[in-house]
């Protein structure tokens, strides 16, 4: 069985926890929404920080609201122009991975982990992942359209009220398929 869904490729960012916007933008300090995200109440914000590795840096704009724990997600290719290995993670999985120098227009935050390469992702409504006897947690394919068409494999489904229909892909992964952001991709169920 399979169905579509709307892509949305993710560049390199990062979600700041509130202690850690605080020391890097000023102490109350709030994000301001550049603009809306395909995930309900999420945002990209007008706020960048610079990450600062032993090997280069590069500016990554805050995705917004704040989180529980700051999190950098970026592409291989991102890593690389950084000379670093980030591991490959879902999205909140941190233990154990890379850190860095956060460097804002306040101040400073040394995270000693928190920098992943986001693995791909199937944002479902509840509606949506009920029609197509799917549930939080469990694995899909991608197939995408088009000359360089692939299929991505063992894709993590969230399914929640918090979630719209949408996949996450990286730069990396929207190159390799020729897919931009608003293009549809077939998810397939096993």
């Amino acid at each position: 069985m399979s169905f579509k869904v709307v892509a949305g490729v993710s560049a390199r960012h990062i979600h700041l926890s509130r202690a850690d916007m605080d020391v890097l933008f000023g102490k109350g300090s709030e994000l301001t929404v550049k603009k809306t995200v395909g995930q309900p109440g999420q945002f990209a914000a007008n706020e960048q920080v610079v990450l600062k590795t032993e090997k280069g840096e590069m500016k990554l704009r805050v995705l917004g609201p704040l989180r529980k724990e700051t999190q950098v997600e970026m592409s291989f290719t991102d890593g690389r122009s950084l000379k670093i290995n980030p591991p490959l993670r879902n999205s909140g999985d941190l233990k154990g991975s890379l850190g860095g120098l956060l460097i804002g227009p306040k101040g400073q935050v040394e995270i000693k982990e928190g920098i992943i390469v986001a693995a791909r992702l199937v944002h479902l409504s509840p509606e949506t992942a009920a029609k197509n006897g799917l549930k939080d947690g469990d694995m899909v394919d991608i197939k995408t359209f088009g000359p360089r068409s692939i299929t991505m494999n063992g894709c993590l489904v969230r399914s929640g009220s918090t979630h719209a229909d949408e996949v996450h892909i990286d730069t990396d992964e929207a190159n390799a398929s020729s897919v931009a952001s608003d293009d549809m991709v077939e998810i397939i169920t096993k």
